[in-house]
Formats: C-alpha cells, structure tokens, sequence
C-alpha cells in the first residue's frame, strides 16, 4: 500500500482549559488537555487516541491536523492513512520515518487503527520513534489491550487517552457546553429530551446540536423545546424524557396517555428503549437509596451528576417510591426486558407487556 498525501482542512473550535506543562503523558488526561500542549506547540512524538466514544479522538485528531502544520506545510507534510485488513504495520512504519520536506514537523495520523491485523508491531517504532514525527493512532470501538507492549512503549516518549462512553447524567452537561461555546443556551426541557431521545452518540448528538444552532431565528441565542419538537422530530409532549416524568411524579393519566401514543408508532418508540430507559432511573435511585451521604452535595457526588436540577428528579421519585418498590420494580424491569425478548412471553403482545410493567410500577 502506498501512503496517499492528502491537504486538511479543518476548523474546530474549542474551550480550552489551561494545563501544567508537560513533555509526557500523565494519568487520566483528558481531550482538552491534550489540545491546550499542540496549541502551547508541545508537541509528543506518538498520540495513541482508542476507545468507544469516537467523538474526542475526531476531535483531537482534527485539531492536530489543523494546527501543527501550515496550510503549505501539509501539502508536503500531512499523511493520512486509513487502514484496511490490508494495510500493514510496515506501511504506518516508513511513513513515519521519512523526515519533513520544508518543515519542522511531518503528521502522520493512522485512521482506524483497529483494522490493523498486528498493531503491537508498532511497539517496535515506540521504542525509538523519530522526533520530527508526529504519528496520531485513531483505534475506535475499543481499546488497545494495555498488558501488551505498545501502551506501554507509547506511554514513555508519548501520550495514551483513552476516550470513555459519557454515562448518563453527563449528556446534559456535554450539550450545555457544546451549546455555550457557541454562545448559546438551552432550556433544561429541552436538555433533557436531547438527553433521553438523541442518546451518548455523541458525533449524532453533535449534528443534532449544530442543526439547532442553524434553526435558531434572527436575534435568538436559547434553544427551546418548541425548537427541538419543530427540527429533531421528538415531540415535546409525548417522548422518553416526559414519559420518564410522568413515572417520576407517578402521574398515573400521564404516564398512560404517554404510552398510548407510543404504540401508535412503536418504531419510533421501541418497549426495550422504554425498559433500558427506566431501568437506569431505577438502578441510580437504589444507588441513591443507599449512599452513605444522603445530603444534596453527598448525592451528587455519589451519583456523579454535574446539576443540582438532575438530582431534584431522583429525590422527588424517592418520595413516591421506597427502596423495596424501587428494588421490585428492577426486578420487574428484568423479567419485561426477557419477555419482549421472547423468553416467557406466552401469547403476549409487547403492549401488554408494557401496560402490565406500567401497572406495576405505578400501584
């Protein structure tokens, strides 16, 4: 395989954070950091970017290709591969050791490096990696098993970052400061249906979040979920997030008007959605239940949530249901979950499995 050479251009904005200098990775080391050293030009020798989320390694991978180089530098410059079951190792390997024409720097970044049959050969480049290099290994959909050689070979002269899945109660932040680097805000309904509808896709949530900013009329800077409702799709009235109130506030009328509306478009919105969506705020309920700090400050660091206004939902569930109804309704939450699935189902439509989970929760 031949290395293409290909001109990037990329504009990505960023909040940056201030950061200690540093020649190496350190723990833990997050997305902004990385981008505050290459906009500081303290620049590693090897980025290796893996994990599930894709969204961060896109980001810093096109934020390197952005800023290192010169626009004339990267005609020269700037390989991108993109692997293949073909590509080898050997083929990552002399590119990164040709040296720069015209340039301080040449980028080498490796696109999905998970493809690569023998990545670990690359601990063999780790070992002495050429200083006017500098090689980005984009591994999505996993991460690069840390007990072989090249974690470890990389983390000596280079940065590793691993980029997690957001947990639940983070979405809400991530789309309140996406929105706030583009100076605008969002109502916390509308937050919260962007949260439940759209999902921890964050690269979908992103599109979804710019179609917004791009909806927005003349003069206005706060999105709305009457703008949600007309752009995204999701009904501000009948979605995930006003069902999930409704059981919160245990609204029986609501609840089942909610879900009425449900089966009239279950495409839309599938029972095992419904089932995946309650069983998380039942489970943090529990962990709630059981913190060993009861105060708002002590829940919110126990549930690792960001905004007092995420937990106010989980107090006011825990006033309607008790530690044994919510440790009865997990349980039923599971045996729902087999059934849609076929197991014990009888002659059992999915609406009848739902209307009976509902029952159960709500008396």
């Amino acid at each position: 395989m031949s290395c293409v050479r290909f001109v990037v251009s990329l504009h990505v904005s960023w909040d940056i954070c201030p950061t200690n200098n540093r020649k190496m990775a350190k723990a833990n080391i997050t997305h902004r950091e990385i981008v505050e050293m290459v906009r500081k030009q303290e620049y590693v020798p090897i980025y290796l970017l893996m994990g599930d989320e894709s969204y961060y390694i896109d980001r810093i991978s096109e934020y390197i290709a952005d800023n290192v180089l010169t626009k004339d530098e990267q005609d020269f410059n700037q390989t991108v591969i993109y692997c293949t079951r073909e590509t080898s190792v050997g083929d990552v390997i002399n590119c990164a050791r040709r040296y720069p024409m015209m340039a301080k720097y040449q980028v080498v970044i490796v696109k999905e490096a998970q493809n690569l049959l023998k990545l670990d050969e690359l601990a063999v480049y780790a070992q002495n990696p050429l200083m006017t290099t500098i090689l980005v290994i984009c591994y999505k959909n996993g991460s690069v098993d840390r007990r072989k050689k090249l974690v470890p070979s990389i983390e000596k002269v280079g940065i590793v970052y691993e980029s997690k899945k957001l947990k639940e109660g983070m979405l809400p932040q991530f789309i309140a400061d996406y929105l706030r680097r583009k100076q605008v805000s969002i109502e916390e309904k509308a937050c919260q249906v962007l949260a439940e509808s759209v999902g921890a896709d964050l690269n979908r949530m992103a599109g979804e979040l710019d179609k917004l900013v791009l909806a927005l009329p003349a003069g206005q800077n706060r999105v709305t979920a009457d703008l949600v409702e007309q752009n995204i799709g999701i009904s501000k009235e009948f979605n995930m997030w006003e069902l999930r109130s409704a059981i919160v506030n245990k609204d029986v009328m609501k609840s089942n008007k909610i879900l009425y509306h449900f089966e009239q478009n279950p495409k839309a919105n599938p029972p095992v959605m419904m089932v995946s969506m309650l069983f998380n705020l039942f489970a943090t309920m529990m962990q709630a239940f059981y913190s060993p700090d009861r105060t708002e400050p002590g829940l919110m660091k126990h549930l690792e949530l960001r905004q007092s206004w995420q937990l106010r939902e989980y107090t006011t569930a825990m006033r309607h249901y008790n530690a044994l109804k919510t440790m009865q309704i997990i349980g039923k939450l599971r045996e729902t979950d087999a059934r849609l699935k076929g197991i014990n189902r009888g002659n059992l439509t999915d609406e009848d499995i739902m209307h009976e989970l509902l029952f159960f929760i709500l008396h």
